[in-house]
């Protein structure tokens, strides 16, 4: 791995584990194993390592959500692998990410704004659009009204004000949130269809 990406990988998995406030570059250089005169021969401030992270990642959240889209099977199908997706990644974000991102890194946190209106509500409003077409969900819903719910939805639960750690534990919120947004969504031919994945799921996992 040349230095460079190093640097990024570490710095990424420290802002995810502790917040992007509590780290500094020293931390970063310890973490990539490097002097942190090298660090700065790449980056001349956090500033700016924290908006190439933040770019980076959402570059690679783009592909997955394209990967994604191309292969599920169904609208449904596509919402339960953009949940695992997210259970790989947001789920295990420190929850004062967001937060830091906002008040202290602007560029970062407007590419942040860019990613989840350009993809992932862009994302699914495409999804639901398909869902209505399949039948699987109901044909009164406005995309555009229930993307933007859900995005804002999954932002919602970063906000340690409305839902404090010490109440709340955050994988189960979110998991909470998206199982509401699913039944939210469903025709009674998307509940038995959203059924039998969720079985197969369970079979799966018992085997």
């Amino acid at each position: 791995m040349e230095a460079k990406e190093k640097i990024l990988s570490s710095a990424e998995e420290l802002f995810i584990q502790y917040g992007i406030r509590s780290v500094t570059m020293d931390d970063v250089a310890r973490e990539a194993s490097m002097s942190k005169k090298t660090l700065y021969q790449y980056f001349d401030n956090k500033d700016g390592l924290v908006s190439e992270v933040a770019l980076n990642h959402f570059q690679r959240e783009t592909s997955e959500f394209e990967e994604i889209e191309s292969q599920a099977k169904d609208a449904i199908h596509e919402i339960l692998l953009v949940s695992q997706c997210l259970r790989q990644h947001v789920f295990r974000m420190n929850p004062s990410l967001l937060y830091d991102m906002q008040k202290y890194h602007g560029k970062a946190w407007d590419q942040y704004q860019e990613f989840k209106q350009g993809t992932i509500r862009a994302h699914i409003e495409r999804n639901i659009e398909r869902g209505k077409n399949e039948g699987f969900f109901r044909s009164g819903i406005n995309a555009k009204v229930l993307s933007t719910l859900r995005v804002e939805g999954v932002q919602l639960v970063f906000n340690t004000k409305i839902f404090p750690r010490e109440e709340f534990d955050f994988r189960e919120v979110q998991l909470q949130i998206l199982d509401h947004f699913i039944h939210g969504l469903l025709t009674d031919k998307g509940r038995k269809k959203y059924e039998e994945y969720m079985h197969l799921e369970s079979t799966n996992h018992t085997r």
